[in-house]
């Protein structure tokens, strides 16, 4: 038959998220660490990359620092 949406794990996305990316054998718990930062004003959602982040989008030829 077709494919289900059901969740049976019982986990949150969260959880999942968490799950997902520590199963990896070398994997830390600093793998799992969110990386953007969603906020919501009037109406508008807005999404950041965290500042601590450990990769950011840009362009690979600059110098991240200058």
């Amino acid at each position: 038959m077709g494919t289900t949406d059901a969740d049976t794990t019982g986990m949150s996305d969260d959880e999942k998220r968490h799950d997902q990316l520590t199963a990896a054998p070398n994997a830390t718990e600093d793998d799992a660490r969110p990386r953007i930062e969603v906020t919501e004003h009037d109406g508008v959602t807005r999404i950041d990359i965290a500042d601590d982040a450990p990769v950011r989008p840009g362009d690979p030829t600059q110098d991240p620092g200058a």
